[in-house]
């Protein structure tokens, strides 16, 4: 079995149990996701189903504002609202060809788990999603959303009760499911190969947005920028754009609350080499290797690893990485909201929020990418009690 490295990071570190499965979902790489049956039937759910392609939409009052043309890759457009969409359809109808029954899944902002439900429901499979109980608390609204699509939400009570809790607990379920259930990853990290699987399905949005920025300018945008917590929807704004030196990229982290020590997520900024959830990466971590607790307003980012591509992108110089703390992306988020009437996730907030704090550098007249990853309504409760602590 290949590793599954990026330079120096990714690889295969995990439990002699998990083995088999992972072996079982390379090879279903290599023989079933090219072949022109599933290629066939995965574009026609993405294009009747998903409603791909989504816009690349060119913001007009902010791009007056700022003095370059901001556009926007609109996954918040997709059923479901978000980019996660991509991913789970794929894998969904990976496990529908390869005879399994479940489906499983982790998920921190909810996201995933209902995009995963929802692959579930329409591809007739039994549904089972692991998430922390914090965010449980936190995405309500989405946890309702999965119930409805016939999904089973499993609370996990342990650590921090966040995104690295469910995908440990999820890693053990697998163990004991193996047989009957696909692991549906939900981000470009973990052991090899779901972060080529995971990037696979996600390099639609840059394959698209390639094409749609010589379609509507003639030429490549000169800057695109995502937000990264495990950074899938980073990857697959990137991949296309990589071997294209002239195009800039930028992940943005969360940067948590800003005080000198706080808790955060901006691993590739303070992280350290370490192995964590079966891949060789950088990790918030202490100087024993024990795993540090993590913090941001988004959920979809607060994790204490992330994918090893990115790792390798930071140490190629390829992409650089930047942090946005919490305040600042609540107000990216509002300005967004009043200007261009759309509602970003927070997730995405942190992106837009570097394009906005950062515009006096950017060249006049640029073409600005960003990946708007995922729809707000699923953050309303956060960010209303947000504004109520600072009142």
């Amino acid at each position: 079995m290949s590793k599954g490295y990026f330079g120096e990071f990714g690889g295969l570190y995990v439990p002699e149990l998990l083995i088999p499965p992972l072996e079982e979902v390379e090879v279903a790489m290599r023989d079933i996701v090219p072949s022109e049956a599933f290629q066939k039937e995965f574009k026609e759910i993405l294009t009747d189903y998903v409603g791909r392609p989504s816009p690349l939409y060119r913001c007009p009052n902010l791009s007056a504002d700022l003095g370059f043309n901001l556009y926007l890759k609109r996954e918040d457009l997709n059923h479901t609202g978000a980019h996660k969409i991509n991913n789970t359809i794929g894998q969904a109808l990976l496990t529908k060809h390869l005879g399994k029954p479940c489906i499983m899944a982790e998920t921190g902002a909810g996201q995933h788990g209902v995009a995963t439900a929802t692959a579930a429901a329409m591809l007739g499979l039994s549904c089972i999603v692991f998430m922390g109980a914090t965010d449980v608390k936190r995405q309500a609204h989405n946890v309702r959303r999965m119930e409805l699509l016939g999904a089973e939400v499993v609370a996990v009570e342990s650590g921090t009760k966040t995104l690295k809790d469910a995908i440990n607990a999820a890693l053990r379920y697998w163990i004991a499911e193996q047989r009957t259930t696909h692991y549906c990853f939900g981000t470009a990290a973990g052991p090899h190969p779901f972060p080529l699987l995971v990037r696979e399905f996600q390099s639609i949005i840059s394959r698209e947005a390639k094409a749609q920025f010589m379609d509507k300018c003639g030429k490549l945008p000169d800057l695109v920028v995502a937000c990264v917590g495990g950074g899938s929807n980073a990857i697959g704004a990137f991949h296309e754009f990589v071997p294209h030196p002239e195009v800039e990229l930028i992940g943005v982290e969360a940067g948590g609350t800003g005080e000198p020590g706080c808790y955060n997520s901006a691993t590739l900024n303070q992280g350290t080499l370490g192995v964590f959830h079966g891949a060789k990466t950088l990790l918030l971590q202490t100087e024993e290797g024990q795993i540090m607790p993590s913090h941001s307003v988004a959920p979809g980012l607060d994790y204490p690893g992330v994918g090893p591509e990115h790792a390798q992108l930071l140490k190629s110089g390829r992409a650089r990485y930047e942090t946005i703390i919490d305040e600042v992306a609540l107000k990216a988020f509002h300005t967004l909201c009043r200007r261009e009437g759309i509602i970003p996730a927070l997730e995405s907030s942190h992106a837009l929020a570097w394009v906005l704090e950062n515009a006096s550098t950017i060249t006049p007249g640029s073409n600005v990418m960003v990946c708007l990853s995922g729809r707000g309504d699923k953050d309303l409760g956060i960010i209303e009690e947000y504004m109520n602590a600072k009142k």
